[in-house]
């Protein structure tokens, strides 16, 4: 006679409806994707959790702890989330960086056509594709990587002639038409480090702290948070070291009112033109910033992934770093993937006390919290 203990007993397998991976395929959690694999019988196919088929009715449905069991069940793998194989989104991910090497590697900017052709898919889904892995069109990227070409030549010493055609330009003409835009001032005062280039700024209160804002001609080109003003004056001098520093007089305050109205109440967000300067790689992790709704974080890794460079992590923490313009370029929204807040370069009180602000937490009133004053 034998007795069955009831250590020995397994328990019976939940109902499908109220497993909790179940609430990960409803709600297509790709963060689940190779923990487990469900197939559904009334199609014969097994999926991965953000399969986006349309949704199966639970009694239908098994759930698989690994790929082997539930190719097990005879079924087909799903030609939509190809379960077998990488996700969509690992691939196109792929797909867009082979395309940014394609473009880097280039002499001259390779067409839509050419790139979606070596890529095997149409042009417009080609073109969504990346823009949404990278933040930025084709073209974009392109111009990116070639003004970071003319940068480096100048700065290496190199002509201006010579920067313009080794970035890939056919003519000097088409260079000269976007310079001031790609580089911010013209090529020859870039290559004399920025002499003589006129950086207006003001200093300012805020709830946070000192605020300085810094505009060049083409927009807003720093925004910086601190304790003491005098130490962000310093700071503005280090990142423009050749550039004629002039304090701004009352009509400039009054764009500072808006950015600090702006850090304020963050979810209202920044209608100012920006100027960007940094390489390629870093303004694209800045567009993905960018990107992220006010209320939410990512992880370092998860920027990474959305520009195609799933490697480059630590890369990703670097521009995060360089950001010269604080909330307008919410670097503040990154976090560790274990959920710490990690380094942040104006201090983790200031970005927590901004990810509070976007949670829906209560900021003082910018009227009270801000008065400029005149550097």
């Amino acid at each position: 006679m034998f007795i069955t203990l009831a250590k020995d007993l397994k328990p019976a397998p939940l109902p499908v409806a109220d497993d909790p991976r179940w609430a990960l395929i409803v709600a297509r959690d790709k963060s689940a994707d190779g923990s487990f694999w469900y197939s559904v019988a009334t199609t014969g196919v097994y999926c991965r959790p953000s399969c986006p088929s349309r949704r199966a009715n639970p009694k239908n449905v098994q759930l698989h702890d690994t790929l082997d069991d539930a190719r097990a069940t005879g079924f087909r793998p799903c030609r939509r989330c190809n379960p077998d194989g990488p996700s969509l989104e690992a691939g196109n991910a792929a797909m867009v960086a082979e395309a940014c090497r394609r473009i880097e590697r280039s002499e001259e900017e390779p067409s839509l056509g050419e790139l979606a052709a070596a890529a095997g898919r149409s042009a417009g889904y080609f073109h969504r594709t990346f823009k949404a892995v990278t933040g930025l069109t084709p073209k974009d990227y392109a111009a990116a990587r070639r003004a970071e070409r003319v940068r480096r030549g100048l700065e290496d010493g190199a002509s201006v002639t010579m920067a313009i055609y080794d970035a890939g330009f056919n003519s000097s003409g088409r260079f000269y038409e976007k310079s001031t835009g790609m580089l911010g001032m013209t090529p020859s005062r870039y290559r004399a480090g920025g002499a003589s280039e006129e950086i207006r700024f003001a200093v300012g209160q805020c709830s946070l702290g000192a605020i300085l804002v810094a505009s060049s001609r083409k927009g807003v080109a720093a925004i910086l948070l601190g304790d003491e003003p005098d130490a962000l004056v310093r700071d503005l001098q280090d990142r423009f070291p050749k550039a004629c520093l002039i304090g701004a007089d009352r009509d400039y305050e009054a764009l500072v009112a808006r950015v600090v109205g702006f850090v304020e109440a963050p979810r209202v967000g920044l209608d100012l033109p920006l100027d960007l300067r940094g390489t390629a790689f870093r303004q694209r992790v800045w567009q993905a910033l960018r990107d992220i709704p006010a209320g939410h974080t990512v992880s370092y890794a998860e920027i990474a992934a959305r520009i195609g460079a799933p490697k480059a992590t630590r890369a990703v923490a670097g521009a995060c770093a360089a950001n010269a313009l604080a909330v307008a370029i919410p670097c503040h929204r990154v976090i560790r993937k274990d959920g710490a807040l990690s380094g942040y370069a104006w201090g983790a009180e200031r970005k927590r006390a901004l990810l509070g602000r976007e949670a829906g937490g209560l900021a003082e009133p910018a009227g009270n919290a801000c008065r400029s004053s005149r550097a």
